[in-house]
């Protein structure tokens, strides 16, 4: 069989893996692999010693429950790891643990070897050699390091091995991290680069860049640079980590950890050996003498300061008597922890005051150019931009890669060229220039020949190509880019909180985009209009975004204010405009699929519980949370959760888009299940526990591939079309009355007794039984529609009153934490 049709093939049919080493990455790789449903052998060491427990058990290194103990140990661990590493704990019955002494020949039967050892090339290149000793030749090999020579890691090994070998540079921590970096050798084959990539993008749900073999590859490389400046200039121009990071974080658009708080997570000690790769491995005078270690580095890792897994670096947490923690911050001049002090300028506050990043980035290095702050920003982001020029060609062959490299693997909204595009090219180029900075000669090449930006944004974007023209950016395979299609024209209609956008064969997707895509009048407003315009001239509807979070939920602030105003009459409007939205949503004559992603939350719910289908992300945190701020679901959220419960007693009658009736049934054990997840405010920590939860109908599924979703929404829509949709009917629901309320009522007051609720927790517990339980009418009752929304709207109303409830309120948009009062 040829490598070509061999990796045509296995593209779709590797089922088991083996990942050597059980520590933190090994681990969360083979916990990841087990999450794309592959069998998976962790296997490590052999201890050299029993523990004192072993030997009281009377254990010896002869038994297999301490020759495997440390693969075992991380396989234990997996269920209830935080940040969870599986989607759902019962998959780690996919992993078996082993060690390589014993079960090395296993290795002969798996379909795809990930070595995750140290990161030593001498101890790698052992691996190595034992792994092509009892591999099947054919097989997938790939090592996962971050920066090591992977040619070197090669050497000594057959010439089929070679062929079969590069590395998969997963980040930490692996399931939630989009970025892998897929970096062959000379030697390897062509198509087994097509496969890994492949397999990490179709399988694994990854974002793939093709790196070269250099120190670091591409997001450590440019991170880790960007890392140092900023050290440096926060040093030059006297700021304190916390303006450091206060400049380098959202206002940058990048994460909240920013620069230091990053620093800590990685760990000090992690960066000098990152640096001293790059130092090391460098032939290039300029770049040895910036990736230098730098003093203050060597002195904290001297004083065992490593950042959070020692429990202090740039920053550390104290724990007072009281239980609270205070965030300490590291002043740079006395190595000495103090109270962070508040951050704010004229810079800051311009930038904080901006919309969206390209106007950030431009407040930062515009507003106050004579102010330190702003100083410091420029100083740091033009070298990282002309690091970032350097690099084209070295690190990567193109600058979408390394843009790419950073949005996935650093979490970067915009990478460096993105950035720089956004900044303006020619004008930021002038200003490097005036102030005596050297610009790559393809950038100057470039500019001369008359471009103005890196990219061109067209319905296929374009981007330099060091042949001296645009190239079309190759897209993601089964991918659509909201927008993309809006820059080309492709807008159906808009408001300032969402916009109705062609996706093409007559389906349109409605793309919220307000503020954090919390639900307020102008994405109900869009969800109106779309409904009218989908219902004239349109084949179907998609639901779907492409912000951080699909939705967060209802507008809190509006609501609080009016109802700290008193304006109960407006409250009341917005609920009822809320739930008439969701109706008209639900009764639309065309097929509706709803493809939401990470945060779904509250009313982000309940505008994806109308659809007839809902297709999650792997990592979408779906869950109507609304006791957290001392109310209930009220946009329709109960109404389909009693309906939901009906339906699983087999008691329903065609509740829900595409729900069916059958046989009466007990009402009380689903209306349980749903009750408890609603009170307690639990969200789901994936796609898959959503399924488990409770809220999500027999037809809702996860598709591994984050970016798919909106495609494979619009293929859902477009099935259902195709079979001859027909729009739900209104329905009637059969509730469980004054005795399903009693028993919800009765748990209450037993969590209540036991001091796991609060009087006002019961408070509310109370009034959501009473809406979920149909209110106080005869068990079996069958409801419309419109009154379980009453019922909603009444209790929304009440608690809405309640003083504790709004202090709720207040603090989840102060703190961004629920308050248990």
């Amino acid at each position: 069989m040829s490598l070509q049709a061999s990796q045509q093939k296995k593209a779709s049919s590797i089922r088991s893996a083996a990942v050597i080493g059980s520590g933190v990455m090994g681990a969360g790789i083979a916990a990841h692999l087990a999450n794309a449903g592959m069998h998976v052998l962790l296997l490590d060491v052999v201890p050299q010693s029993v523990t004192e427990e072993e030997e009281k058990k009377g254990l010896s290194l002869s038994d297999a429950v301490v020759r495997n103990r440390l693969s075992a140990s991380a396989i234990a661990k997996m269920p209830k790891s935080q940040p969870a590493q599986l989607y759902d704990p019962g998959w780690v019955k996919r992993l078996t643990p082993g060690n390589l002494s014993d079960h090395l020949l296993a290795l002969g039967d798996v379909d795809w070897i990930v070595e995750a050892v140290v990161e030593r090339l001498d101890v790698k290149r052992e691996v190595l050699a034992a792994i092509e000793s009892a591999r099947r030749p054919g097989t997938l090999v790939s090592t996962n390091t971050s920066g090591l020579s992977v040619s070197s890691m090669a050497e000594g090994r057959s010439s089929e091995f070679r062929r079969h070998f590069a590395a998969t540079h997963f980040f930490n921590p692996p399931r939630y991290m989009r970025l892998v970096e897929v970096v062959p050798t000379a030697d390897t084959d062509v198509e087994v680069v097509k496969l890994l990539t492949e397999l990490c993008e179709k399988r694994l749900g990854k974002g793939v860049v093709v790196a070269n073999d250099t120190p670091n590859f591409i997001a450590n490389r440019i991170g880790s640079f960007g890392m140092l400046v900023t050290l440096k200039d926060t040093i030059a121009y006297g700021l304190t980590v916390e303006e450091a990071d206060a400049l380098t974080g959202p206002a940058l658009g990048r994460p909240k950890t920013a620069t230091f708080r990053m620093l800590d997570l990685v760990g000090l000690d992690t960066l000098l050996h990152v640096v001293d790769n790059v130092r090391e491995r460098s032939e290039d005078e300029w770049e040895q003498a910036v990736f230098a270690r730098p003093q203050i580095l060597e002195r904290l890792v001297a004083l065992k300061r490593l950042g959070e897994k020692s429990g202090a670096g740039f920053y550390r947490k104290l724990r007072g008597e009281d239980g609270r923690s205070t965030i300490q911050s590291l002043r740079l001049d006395t190595l000495e922890y103090g109270d962070q002090g508040r951050v704010s300028s004229p810079v800051i506050e311009a930038a904080k005051a901006a919309k969206g990043v390209a106007l950030k980035a431009k407040a930062l290095i515009n507003t106050n150019p004579n102010h330190k702050h702003g100083k410091f920003a420029w100083s740091t982001l033009k070298k990282t931009l002309l690091y970032s020029a350097a690099q084209v060609g070295v690190v990567a062959d193109t600058i979408t890669d390394i843009d790419r490299a950073m949005r996935w693997g650093f979490n970067w909204d915009l990478g460096p060229f993105e950035l720089w595009d956004a900044l303006g090219l020619e004008e930021t180029v002038a200003r490097m220039k005036k102030e005596g900075d050297a610009i790559p000669e393809w950038v100057e090449n470039w500019l001369a020949a008359g471009h103005k930006s890196f990219y061109l944004e067209s319905e296929q974007k374009r981007y330099y190509a060091s042949t001296g023209g645009y190239s079309t950016e190759e897209q993601e395979d089964d991918f659509i880019s909201l927008a993309t299609l809006k820059g080309s024209g492709r807008t159906v209609l808009s408001t300032q909180g969402a916009s109705l956008i062609d996706i093409g064969d007559d389906i349109v997707c409605l793309e919220f985009h307000s503020q954090s895509n919390a639900i307020g009048g102008e994405i109900l407003s869009a969800i109106r209009q779309s409904v009218q315009e989908v219902s004239r001239n349109w084949r179907g509807l998609v639901l779907a975004n492409e912000g951080r979070n699909f939705c967060v939920g209802a507008n809190l602030m509006l609501l609080l204010m009016e109802a700290q105003n008193g304006e109960w009459e407006e409250v009341e409007e917005i609920i009822r405009f809320f739930q008439d939205s969701m109706l008209r949503l639900k009764r639309l004559d065309r097929p509706v699929v709803a493809a939401p992603h990470r945060m779904t939350l509250g009313g982000g719910v309940e505008a994806c519980l109308p659809a007839d289908l809902i297709i999650l992300s792997p990592e979408t945190y779906f869950g109507l949370v609304e006791t957290g701020v001392g109310l209930i679901p009220a946009g329709g959220g109960c109404k389909e959760a009693a309906a939901l419960a009906a339906v699983r007693a087999g008691t329903g009658v065609g509740v829900g888009r595409g729900g069916n009736g059958s046989a009466r049934g007990d009402l009380q054990p689903p209306l349980n299940e749903l009750f408890e997840t609603i009170a307690l405010a639990k969200a789901s920590s994936s796609g898959h526990e959503a399924l488990r939860q409770g809220l999500l109908r027999p037809q809702d599924r996860v598709i591994m591939r984050q970016n798919s979703r909106i495609a494979e929404a619009k293929r859902a829509v477009l099935e259902l079309d195709r079979a001859g949709y027909i729009a739900p009917a209104e329905e009637r629901i059969r509730v469980a009355g004054s005795e399903g309320k009693a028993v919800l009522k009765l748990a209450v007051q037993a969590m209540q007794l036991g001091g796991t609720i609060s009087e006002h927790d019961a408070l509310i517990g109370g009034k959501l039984a009473h809406v979920l339980a149909g209110g106080d009418i005869r068990p079996g009752s069958e409801v419309s529609e419109q009154y379980l929304l009453d019922l909603e709207c009444e209790a929304f109303l009440s608690l809405c009153g309640e003083r504790k409830t709004q202090e709720r309120m207040s603090h989840m948009l102060a703190k961004g934490k629920p308050l248990r009062n």
